[in-house]
């Protein structure tokens, strides 16, 4: 029976996490649980660094970005020396459930945590949206609403300036960022893994909104696939275009969580704390059609991401 559970954010920070670590705390208290946040992530666990939390801990937090009990990386967590340390220290403290608010990486913990033993059930949060088996991650859609500004933004001086502005977002692998905010905000021209940089086709494209007096052209590029610079000096060289590049980097991080993500991680929260109590471990928060449902880590790690070839169609026909 499930008495005590702790609560651990890991990776990279997503505007939600708090809101998902609120509505676990609160959701578990009201079920008669008692509930510790762990700081830092897998090495904050190592290192015993946890509070017991109460309402009162949560207050105020669901419209923060960042994690109130902060993130950091272990990569030496891999290692089951690590693990056992983990372990430890949830037995000291009698804790009976892990909550863990991540991406992939932190999946792979907490799956390690699992096969040893441990509840577990883990959570989407990151920014990139690059997890199978749910539609969206928790602040996939506050870094979309980010990224759309900042590209909105750019175009009112590249309309002044007749430029193309290439413009770099986050994502890790995945191009959801860069696919989505392309439809957005009406980008000419989305770069990613799954629609690769085709330099002829570019200046083509470029070059024929040029001649029929196009002043602007957005190209939306996820990140670890170009250079954006020296791509931006490309189409200077290639087209009647002056290319200038801009990265928008970690501020696609940051920021309150809009209200989809508080709404999200809410669920999510709420259904981490029932799969625990209904004695389950292994398993992982997901959304599919506006439904809250748990599919096991190890099967989420190890399918294929939905394929968004219908969205690339529909911004072909929009171009």
């Amino acid at each position: 029976m499930i008495k005590r559970i702790a609560i651990l954010t890991s990776g990279g920070d997503a505007p939600g996490m708090n809101a998902a670590i609120r509505s676990i705390t609160r959701t578990a208290i009201n079920r008669g649980l008692e509930v510790f946040g762990i700081y830092d992530g897998y090495k904050g666990l190592v290192e015993d660094r946890l509070e017991l939390f109460d309402t009162k801990s949560v207050s105020e937090t669901l419209f923060k970005g960042g994690t109130i009990l902060g993130t950091a990386r272990l990569p030496e967590f891999k290692e089951e020396d690590y693990q056992q340390k983990a372990i430890e220290t949830l037995k000291k403290h009698q804790i009976d459930g892990l909550c863990v608010i991540g991406g992939d990486g932190s999946y792979r913990g907490a799956l390690a945590l699992h096969k040893l033993g441990v509840n577990v059930v883990g959570l989407p949060g990151t920014i990139d949206n690059d997890l199978a088996g749910t539609d969206y991650t928790i602040g996939f859609h506050t870094a979309l609403e980010t990224v759309v500004e900042c590209i909105d933004k750019l175009r009112d001086t590249s309309s002044s300036h007749h430029r193309c502005s290439v413009v770099e977002v986050m994502g890790n692998r995945c191009g959801d960022l860069a696919l989505y905010s392309g439809l957005a905000t009406g980008a000419e021209i989305v770069v990613t893994a799954d629609r690769p940089l085709d330099l002829p086709a570019l200046y083509e494209k470029l070059n024929y909104y040029n001649a029929h007096k196009k002043n602007h052209a957005i190209v939306v590029v996820n990140e670890k696939i170009t250079d954006v610079s020296h791509l931006a000096e490309l189409i200077s060289e290639n087209t009647g275009f002056s290319g200038r590049a801009s990265v928008l980097g970690h501020i696609q991080r940051g920021g309150s969580p809009c209200p989809f993500d508080r709404i999200l991680a809410s669920r999510m929260g709420n259904k981490a704390v029932e799969i625990l109590m209904n004695g389950d471990s292994g398993k992982c928060v997901c959304i599919q059609d506006d439904h809250i449902i748990a599919l096991p880590i190890e099967t989420v790690l190890t399918m294929p991401k939905e394929n968004k070839s219908r969205l690339y169609e529909l911004f072909d026909s929009l171009v």
